[in-house]
């Protein structure tokens, strides 16, 4: 017997999703990206120069920062002040990684781009939201730099997106929310360019184990739902 959703999505379906531009006025960029009830707040900021293992290299640097508002989730989530939690690094490693791969660093200079990730409302799939939102902050930054001639081509390679899918009682189910992402036996985390190609894939069995096709059927889904995100990314940046 296939999940039932609570929101009566299909299977392979996403949560409504949106992006904002210009949230906040200023950072270079910023865009607040929905997925169902998860808000996520994605910045861009551009400053001269770059860490020191890349001095003097003409090459540019891409870093992200991701924090989750105390106000997030009922409970109230913990604020962390000097030292972040392992999730957090991993996530805001996982960011960075992911947005590395659209920008060719020697064409952006000596310069480092922030992506700071903040969520304001959490109901599952902050990371892949702020990874997709992320990427639309870049492009966002990107585009404002040219028209001020602080770069003289673009840097921007392909779009990244990132989404969730799971393996909920033998089904596989895309984007999940919080009720389905502790319901589900199998969770996986996936990044694609534009080309499709995969960047990162995190995946694991919180119970038993899965099958290659079924491993397969969710990869499935994961592009079924990137290709969507990729147009509506480049939808708004139009």
């Amino acid at each position: 017997m296939s999940w039932q959703r609570s929101d009566n999505r299909q299977l392979d379906s996403l949560r409504p999703h949106s992006f904002q531009l210009d949230f906040t006025s200023t950072p270079l960029a910023s865009v607040l990206t929905t997925s169902g009830q998860t808000k996520v707040l994605c910045t861009a900021s551009v400053e001269p120069g770059v860490p020191r293992f890349l001095l003097d290299s003409g090459q540019g640097w891409l870093t992200a920062e991701y924090r989750m508002l105390p106000g997030a989730t009922a409970p109230r989530h913990r604020r962390e002040y000097l030292k972040l939690s392992g999730r957090t690094q991993e996530i805001q490693r996982l960011i960075g990684r992911s947005l590395r791969a659209a920008i060719d660093l020697k064409l952006l200079g000596e310069r480092t781009i922030t992506i700071d990730a903040d969520v304001l409302q959490a109901d599952a799939g902050t990371r892949t939201a702020a990874i997709t939102g992320g990427y639309v902050a870049l492009a966002h930054a990107v585009k404002k730099l040219l028209q001020q001639e602080e770069l003289e081509q673009s840097p921007l390679l392909e779009p990244v997106a990132a989404i969730s899918v799971g393996l909920i009682a033998g089904s596989p189910v895309l984007d999940l929310d919080y009720s389905e992402d502790v319901a589900a036996d199998v969770d996986f985390n996936v990044v694609m360019n534009g080309n499709l190609n995969l960047i990162e894939v995190q995946g694991t069995a919180e119970l038993g184990s899965f099958s290659r096709q079924q491993m397969n059927q969710m990869l499935d889904f994961a592009e079924k739902g990137i290709k969507e995100l990729i147009a509506a990314q480049a939808a708004i940046l139009a």
